[in-house]
């Protein structure tokens, strides 16, 4: 399940405006068919950085850089954001779209597996985003939830939709028994943050739909 276009543009307009880079950003993966989280979400990642005073941020898979670009537009000059990506070619277009914003100065750009990548960071991160395989979603939390702080959040997107529709990830969180392997890693993941006492989580039915869970 998806929000309906309307609300999801109604959402956007309220929220913070995207920039001319941002702009173009939209335009290039609606060509190419590329699943952003959209303003509308990426409105609110730059709002969490805000709320949580974020200094530091770690991807679990950036894409071409459209959520870092909406959490860079939040950090301090200061700041760092972490993107990690399998895919060279859209790494390289995320470090393009960073710079041209102003923000490469802020970000690492870490070609690879995001799950290994993390290892190599000791520091904590006020916010983790995992976007990475749905399979992998409880080894990503797993990973990073030491270096998350009280206080700082993870945020997992495709909750209600991606590479299934709502109704098999429902099933999955419901118990019942489903075949796609994205949906059953999705409803692992939040039984799994569910059931950690050092998080609560809520779900924030944008886009297609985020879990974010705060450390006590």
């Amino acid at each position: 399940m998806t929000v309906p276009d309307e609300l999801e543009a109604y959402a956007a307009s309220i929220g913070p405006d995207p920039d001319s880079v941002l702009e173009e950003m939209d335009t290039h993966a609606e060509a190419i068919g590329f699943p952003t989280v959209g303003p509308a979400v990426g409105g609110w990642l730059y709002m969490l950085t805000k709320l949580v005073d974020a200094e530091r941020i770690f991807e679990f898979g950036s894409g071409f850089g459209y959520s870092a670009y909406w959490f860079a537009r939040a950090l301090p000059e200061h700041g760092e954001i972490v993107l990690t990506e399998v895919d060279a070619d859209e790494l390289e277009e995320a470090e393009t779209y960073l710079d041209r914003g102003g923000f490469a100065d802020l970000a690492t750009f870490e070609l690879g597996d995001a799950i290994e990548t993390i290892e190599r960071y000791d520091d904590p991160f006020d916010v983790a985003l995992i976007d990475n395989e749905k399979e992998r979603y409880v080894e990503a939390f797993r990973s990073v939830r030491e270096q998350i702080p009280s206080g700082g959040i993870v945020v997992a997107d495709n909750i209600t939709a991606g590479p299934f529709d709502f109704e098999t990830v429902r099933a999955a969180v419901a118990g019942e028994p489903v075949e796609n392997a994205s949906a059953r890693g999705i409803a692992d993941y939040l039984a799994h943050v569910e059931e950690d006492p050092a998080f609560e989580t809520s779900l924030l039915p944008l886009g297609e739909g985020v879990a974010i869970s705060r450390r006590r």
